[in-house]
């Protein structure tokens, strides 16, 4: 595998892990737990399983448009410069989107899952469902740009099985995430729960933008040395204010609750 195609899987690892987190440091962790599956009269377990599979199809649809993308780079074959120069910039662009630097803010839609399938369907329903949406990558809440860097570097690879897999793994890491709440069975455990989830959201945010960073480096570097020191200079001098900016936006005030069965939480308006 070339080095971009171990950047790539690297990405998408990265990526899924901090999508688990939703505005205000939230997520489906909320909605599927051994708490609320037993207010809803169901099984955590199976459901789980139902959010995990379906994540992994949801990748594996975002893998099928990479692996497209990944044939048409194919198909023009550009030169290595080209290729490491798009790969320095998107990552350079996913990293000042991250941090706010300059007011850049890639698109993204503010989009959630429906929460009234949980009363209408069954949970093989929305538990495939939900995890599809969640694995696909773009069709819920999108926190980090570098899930839009995680599609450039796909197709860079120039590789259709490379993107396809690395689409899998994405989805198949964020549906394995529900896992982490299978010790929540009381509220107390639920509310002890986020409460860490929620400090533990910054430091991620953190290590996804000191990845996103290294990308840049590492493609860089391929194309030339003081292409590394050009970046590295306004680089060093904005990292201060990039990690005051992200501590600053983990901290959030939330307001409204959400139904989890037995016991709310809180959610994001």
């Amino acid at each position: 595998m070339t080095d971009l195609g171990i950047l790539t899987f690297g990405i998408a690892a990265v990526a899924a892990i901090r999508s688990t987190w939703s505005p205000c440091g939230l997520s489906m962790l909320a909605t599927i737990t051994p708490l609320a599956e037993r207010g809803r009269g169901h099984r955590f377990g199976p459901t789980a399983a139902w959010y995990m599979l379906g994540g992994t199809a949801g990748g594996a649809t975002l893998g099928t448009v990479m692996c497209g993308l990944a044939g048409a780079v194919r198909w023009l074959a550009p030169g290595p410069t080209t290729v490491e120069a798009v790969a320095t910039a998107a990552a350079v662009a996913v990293t000042a989107s991250d941090i706010g630097f300059g007011g850049v803010r890639l698109p993204y839609h503010r989009r959630q899952v429906n929460e009234r399938w949980l009363d209408q369907y069954r949970p093989w329903v929305y538990g495939s469902g939900f995890g599809w949406q969640i694995g696909s990558g773009l069709s819920t809440y999108i926190m980090t740009a570098s899930v839009y860097l995680l599609v450039v570097l796909a197709a860079l690879t120039a590789q259709p099985l490379v993107a396809f897999g690395a689409g899998t793994v994405f989805g198949t890491l964020r549906g394995s995430m529900v896992f982490m709440g299978g010790s929540i069975t009381s509220p107390d455990a639920l509310s002890s729960f986020h409460a860490r989830f929620v400090r533990a959201g910054t430091s991620v945010a953190l290590v996804t933008v000191a990845v996103t960073v290294a990308v840049a480096i590492v493609a860089a570097w391929s194309i030339s040395f003081w292409l590394v020191v050009g970046l590295a200079v306004p680089g060093t001098a904005v990292a201060p204010w990039a990690v005051r900016s992200i501590v600053t936006r983990g901290s959030c005030q939330v307001g409204a609750t959400r139904d989890t069965g037995r016991a709310a939480v809180p959610v994001a308006d």
